[in-house]
């Protein structure tokens, strides 16, 4: 969500109905075949291999005291370009509404980044990488459909991996010059286990500060999965609430698809 919560947020601003949307990349550390994204909070620090590729077709929302943010649909493209690097791309179709008002809706803001993998995972130590984002302001701020300024995230995520089990965090900073908006941290960390062949499952936990110059920090309990149909293509799920702070109430709904050439060492 953005302002680091990887997903819509609503912002606060002077206009009674000033809202906006902001798609940033979910991460759900994945083993077998589904590297990092969709459908938490969370992020983790595995790049997609060298000459694979990774597309998403999602929706996914977040309903505040005040308002409803939806991105929908909107897609989310990650390639392999050497090894330990990827490049991400999102681009969603964002929607707001606040009590008294209607539904607007247009294209949101654009999200560019780069994920790099700077330490290999190994029996005892877990691998750690670096996913800077930018939020490009492409979405009209006036209608509260984006920020009204490029953004930036910069986090630090580490993994590690036990049979069946895997575990990953991290945190870092937002940095938002938008009026009205604040800079401010953020964490997160998940633990998930795979279910036999077709199915994982995980929760998190995830924290970020105050957003916007009036308001507060929030921390979101959330829990969601992913169904694997097939080695290149799942179904993505997840639904959560804060726990503490602002209220917030967010999901997540996609597919994912991947190919690319044979795995290639040193991803």
């Amino acid at each position: 969500m953005p302002s680091a919560m990887n997903g819509p947020t609503v912002r606060a601003s002077p206009g009674p109905a000033r809202r906006a949307v902001a798609v940033v990349s979910l991460a759900l550390g994945l083993t077998a075949g589904l590297e990092a994204g969709p459908p938490f909070l969370t992020d983790d620090p595995e790049p997609v291999d060298l000459n694979h590729w990774e597309f998403y077709a999602f929706g996914m929302g977040d309903r505040t005291a005040d308002a409803d943010a939806v991105s929908a649909p909107a897609a989310e493209f990650n390639y392999g370009v050497a090894p330990n690097t990827q490049l991400h791309l999102i681009a969603p179709v964002a929607s707001v509404s606040s009590p008294g008002s209607g539904w607007t809706s247009g294209y949101g803001d654009t999200e560019l980044g780069i994920k790099y993998r700077f330490v290999q995972e190994s029996d005892l130590r877990p691998q750690v990488g670096v996913f800077p984002l930018a939020e490009l302001a492409t979405g009209n701020g006036a209608r509260g459909l984006g920020n009204g300024r490029t953004w930036f995230q910069l986090p630090v995520w580490a993994q590690k991996s036990w049979g069946p089990w895997t575990t990953y965090g991290g945190g870092g900073a937002v940095l938002n010059s938008a009026p009205g908006q604040r800079n401010h941290g953020f964490a997160g960390w998940l633990v998930q286990r795979d279910i036999g062949a077709h199915l994982t499952f995980g929760t998190e936990l995830f924290q970020q500060g105050a957003a916007t110059a009036n308001g507060r920090g929030s921390t979101i309990a959330n829990a969601g999965g992913y169904i694997k149909f097939t080695e290149k293509f799942n179904l993505l799920f997840s639904a959560g609430r804060s726990v503490a702070g602002e209220r917030h109430s967010v999901w997540y709904l996609g597919f994912y698809w991947t190919g690319g050439s044979e795995k290639t060492p040193g991803k």
